[in-house]
């Protein structure tokens, strides 16, 4: 939801400026911030994306967090985290003694198991409930300690524990078995939720009882949500914003200029992908792997990052990207190149009628998802091998067509819930994954259980590798791409930097005027 990021200030004036501090008299002065993300639910249990947890690293605290471009977390609501009894399956949390929720109430250790649980109970459809795979059970042993019990040994527990799906809620002003509805937040983050219109604005309020692992809250924030980049490019342009990130258009991004005076421009490394999801069931006209190896024949990636995305992304050849441990070029090894003839061989042992027709969704308004799909339409179709029916869907609507399997095939953007290369794994190829292909294997399950067991991580690359091999051969998914990340700010708001730095925090409260 971008691991290790080399920060690349692209338009440096007044670099010791950023670390000015404010005026006394733009102290309450709202920073505008836009972006293509949507919300897809206000109640951590009912969503897993990056424009939510972007929101719920703002307003909500979890038990640890990460510092800026850092990959091991630090405490934030909790004083200290540790592995106890060896095995790596007893993970136990000190709270800090002074956090309140709005309500005034001091946050507790049963606060922190009523949210964890309440995540695994609802187990909403595109909710996070799967990254716990490992959680057994929670226990709150006193009102300031509390203990996770592994199903298995799990190395990156802690690295989930600080993502959005750790967030901790008021179990006074949470339903434990539903979604809360409304546009009410209950957290203790440095931000309180004053004001939230659904795919238009959440206004945010330092919150003055904030303690935790920051010094202190930012300055007053207002994020404004478009339905597309477009949208975003045109506010930006009429100067309606004060930071545009996530997305503009690409041949907006590919001619940012960084001896423009009036702006400041970030462009940063990222493990953002996109991969091309396949549904493998037996419904599905794209369950024989040979058909599914037949489109991995025909996907010329680099004329995607060159044609529709202006080089501001580059292409991406297995499940984990670069910059991240265990990458590798599974992809790239088994399809070198395109072939219509190799695809046509797969299709004709596979004994299918053709052209073989699917289905193939994509969300609206996010990045150029249109002309994605018209380009992978237009090379998929290629020797007439296939027919794709091409359609766009409303965000909310398309994550509840792909989590049922009413498609045959979507493409969808993920960014790393935490920096660890963990988060490619069981949530998008394991058993049960978010992204809901059907897809089922014995072998990848165990080498994601396996590669969960070395707290070196370094240890699990043979692993990773493994699961890469595994995907090529299977081919659940298709790797697109990776994102480079763009934030522009003007020239008198510093911090935009840190906004997606590869932890998954959503650092507004690095925004400063100066």
């Amino acid at each position: 939801m971008r691991i290790f990021v080399a920060l690349l200030a692209l338009a440096v004036m007044g670099i010791g400026g950023w670390q000015l501090l404010p005026s006394q008299g733009d102290k309450n002065r709202t920073i505008t911030v836009g972006t293509t993300d949507a919300v897809t639910s206000l109640d951590p249990a009912g969503a897993y994306d990056a424009g939510s947890w972007a929101l719920f690293s703002n307003v909500f605290q979890t038990l640890l967090t990460f510092e800026p471009g850092g990959v091991r977390p630090v405490p934030d609501a909790a004083k200290s985290c540790t592995f106890e009894g060896g095995g790596l399956r007893t993970y136990r949390c000190s709270l800090r003694d002074d956090i309140t929720f709005p309500s005034g109430r001091r946050l507790t250790a049963a606060d922190v198991k009523f949210s964890f649980d309440r995540v695994k109970k609802i187990d909403s459809d595109v909710g996070p409930a799967s990254l716990f795979s490992t959680l057994g059970s929670v226990t709150a042993d006193s009102a300031r300690t509390v203990t996770f019990h592994l199903s298995s040994p799990d190395a990156t527990f802690p690295l989930k524990v600080a993502t959005g799906a750790g967030s901790i809620v008021d179990k006074e002003a949470y339903p434990a078995a539903s979604l809360r509805t409304g546009t009410g937040v209950d957290g203790t983050g440095p931000y309180t939720l004053t004001s939230y219109t659904k795919d238009q604005r959440a206004v945010l309020a330092p919150y003055g009882r904030y303690q935790g692992y920051l010094g202190g809250t930012g300055r007053p924030v207002e994020l404004r949500y478009y339905a597309d980049s477009q949208k975003l490019q045109s506010a930006w342009r009429h100067k309606q914003l004060d930071v545009a990130t996530r997305t503009l258009p690409p041949q907006v991004l590919s001619e940012l200029n960084p001896s423009d005076p009036t702006q400041r421009v970030t462009e940063s490394d990222s493990s953002e992908t996109r991969n091309l999801y396949l549904n493998t069931r037996g419904d599905s006209p794209l369950h024989d792997v040979r058909v599914r190896r037949a489109l991995a024949w025909l996907v010329n990636r680099e004329q995607l990052a060159a044609e529709v995305y202006d080089g501001t992304v580059d292409p991406l050849y297995s499940l984990i990207p670069t910059g991240i441990i265990g990458h590798t070029t599974s992809f790239f090894d088994s399809y070198p190149t395109q072939s219509t003839a190799k695809a046509r061989e797969l299709l004709t042992q596979a004994g299918v009628t053709l052209p073989v027709r699917f289905t193939f969704g994509y969300g609206k308004g996010r990045g150029a998802g249109a002309e994605e799909a018209a380009e992978l339409k237009r090379q998929l179709e290629k020797g007439g091998l296939f027919q794709v029916n091409v359609q766009g869907y409303e965000w909310t609507d398309f994550q509840k067509r792909w989590a049922a399997g009413k498609m045959d095939a979507w493409a969808v953007g993920w960014v790393a819930d935490y920096p660890d290369p963990d988060t490619f794994g069981s949530p998008l190829i394991g058993t049960g994954s978010t992204m809901s292909t059907g897809y089922s294997s014995k072998t990848v399950d165990a080498l994601i259980r396996n590669s969960q067991r070395y707290a070196d991580r370094s240890r699990a690359s043979n692993d990773f590798r493994g699961i890469q091999g595994d995907v090529a051969a299977d081919v659940p998914l298709i790797p697109l791409w990776q994102r480079k990340e763009y934030v522009v700010s003007t020239e008198d708001v510093g911090g935009g930097q840190y906004l997606s730095d590869g932890t998954g925090v959503f650092r507004l409260w690095r925004l400063q005027w100066i």
